[in-house]
């Protein structure tokens, strides 16, 4: 089976919230907020990082529910692109039901978008 999740935030709507030290812990894990702050704590990037673990809940079909936030974690490779990096829950999660996921973000100055691929390993379109 093949799921998508979309989701579309406002980056102002992130800014405000990440004022609260309590929002970015809750919903961003060690590694995603050490790599935003290496690449120069642009708002952008954890608005799409949020839209990303939203798309991500919905293309399982199930939301938020059974993980945390911070278990899905949103880094990037060494050219920009990013990738999930899951953990506790999220990832027993992922393996579970056996799934590859992938992801695409792009932002406006206003807005951040993501799109989220799941398949189980054992689909034929794999």
């Amino acid at each position: 089976m093949v799921r998508n999740g979309i989701d579309l935030v406002e980056i102002e709507r992130i800014r405000r919230s990440c004022e609260n030290p309590a929002f970015l812990g809750r919903v961003f894990g060690d590694r995603e907020r050490a790599e935003w702050e290496a690449r120069g704590k642009r708002t952008e990037q954890l608005a799409g990082a949020f839209a990303a673990k939203e798309a991500f809940a919905k293309a399982l079909g199930t939301g938020i529910r059974g993980f945390r936030l911070s278990e899905v974690e949103v880094l990037h490779d060494a050219l920009g692109a990013p990738y999930f990096a899951f953990s506790g829950n999220a990832e027993a999660l992922v393996q579970k039901r056996g799934l590859i996921v992938s992801l695409s973000i792009t932002h406006t100055d206003a807005l951040a978008a993501a799109m989220v691929t799941a398949q189980e390993k054992g689909d034929p379109t794999v």
